[in-house]
């Protein structure tokens, strides 16, 4: 009877949740908060028309297309990649009309030229580190150098560039500047989605038998959540970097910790289910072959089952953090399914508990599935504590410090 009441129970809370699930589903596909359809392409095509109209107005060539190529290029997802890439694209092209004027004041256009001028355009813009907007310096160059009046084209070029950025920074701040909480969200409410999947898929599978097969297919299925807390850690740091120079950055503030939080005990929940996956197959794998189905009793592989049923209730719960600006009944709905879980975990540790001189090895390896387990429930209850005070991005110079350490880390591994 008490194993029919639990399954009720279990149907009874999916059942009432399946309405939320699909609201939660629907809403990240076809409801974009904060962000009106088309708005983005109305400002690339208004700061392109807008740069056009003052470079012609200014007669700075007979067709200045240059500009609302720049503006096309200069208008990107965050207020900060806008100033960024406008200011690299100016220095690229100032670099690459500075070097050919160099050189057509020498000599014109042979091959032994234009080698000359790509090799060096190229050595300049690295030394720059202009990134994307490298090949731009060669590419003025070779423009500049291709024509007769170089030094009138070189300024029409220059000057082009200065509209172009300057229009689409302006665009791009006045209009709407971009913040990207809306994806951080919903990668966030995805990503306990899949973590949740995982835990309930690895309970069924607890329930119709277990095998050394079924332990690494778990094992791989624990591991490849690692891609999902990746483009989930991108998209808030995409978020976050939609804040900087943003005068509508506040609520990127405000609402960072929220989700930092979360996404932080995501992360360690995952870490903490491949410690317990890897835990059960090494369980699986020390008993001898054809015991491989017995390295769980039935009603250790039952308890089980429910304690990891219990934790995808709380993970998923998790995943609401992200989806709404009053968290509360999310972080209420979380303390009831880790308190439904710590009262499956106590059986749990009844039915696992082994004596070191019986049994060294289930000792250790039960020991490893407890301890995880625990530290999932730990983690759950940390991705939902409040969240401290209002966040506010690091210095740019720090950030570049941080960058250039993190490469030569990498570099002396």
């Amino acid at each position: 009877m008490p194993l029919d009441f639990d399954a009720a129970a279990r149907l009874t809370r999916r059942v009432a949740r399946l309405p939320t699930a699909v609201r939660r589903r629907l809403r990240g596909v076809l409801v974009r908060r904060g962000r009106t359809p088309g708005l983005r392409t109305a400002k690339t095509t208004l700061a392109a028309v807008l740069s056009f109209v003052v470079a012609d107005r200014l007669g700075t060539s007979a067709t200045p297309v240059l500009a609302p190529l720049t503006a096309l290029l200069v208008v990107q997802l965050t207020m900060y990649e806008t100033v960024r890439h406008g200011w690299e694209r100016i220095l690229s092209v100032l670099a690459g009309v500075l070097v050919a004027i160099g050189l057509a004041s020498v000599v014109g256009l042979t091959w032994w030229s234009l080698g000359a001028v790509v090799a060096l355009s190229l050595v300049v813009g690295r030394a720059l580190r202009l990134g994307p907007h490298l090949l731009e310096v060669p590419i003025s160059a070779m423009l500049v150098l291709a024509v007769t009046n170089a030094e009138d084209v070189a300024v029409e070029r220059v000057y082009e560039t200065l509209i172009g950025t300057a229009v689409g920074v302006l665009v791009n701040l006045v209009i709407a500047p971009p913040l990207y909480m809306q994806p951080a969200g919903d990668a966030l409410a995805e990503l306990a989605d899949r973590t949740a999947g995982v835990l309930r898929g690895l309970a069924g599978q607890l329930r119709e038998g277990w095998s050394r097969s079924a332990a690494d297919r778990w094992l791989e299925e624990a591991r490849a959540l690692g891609t999902e807390v990746a483009r989930a850690d991108e998209t808030l740091a995409r978020a976050e970097q939609s804040a900087r120079l943003n005068p509508r950055g506040r609520v990127v503030r405000r609402v960072q910790p929220q989700l930092r939080t979360a996404l932080t005990g995501l992360e360690h929940v995952h870490v903490s289910l491949r410690g317990l996956a890897r835990g059960m197959l090494d369980r699986t794998y020390f008993v001898p072959a054809e015991e491989e189905d017995r390295a769980y009793p039935p009603d250790t592989r039952q308890a089980l089952a429910d304690v990891l049923e219990a934790s995808a209730d709380a993970v998923w719960e998790v995943g609401e953090i992200g989806r709404t600006s009053r968290p509360d009944g999310a972080r209420r709905r979380v303390e009831r399914q880790l308190a439904a879980l710590e009262s499956r975990q106590a059986r749990l540790s009844r039915l696992l508990v082994v004596h070191p001189a019986a049994d060294p090895g289930a000792w250790q390896q039960h020991g490893a599935v407890l301890a995880a387990v625990d530290r999932l429930r730990v983690e759950v209850a940390a991705a939902v504590r409040p969240a401290g005070e209002e966040w506010h991005p690091r210095p740019l110079a720090s950030r570049r410090a941080a960058g250039r350490l993190g490469s030569r880390a990498r570099r002396g591994r």
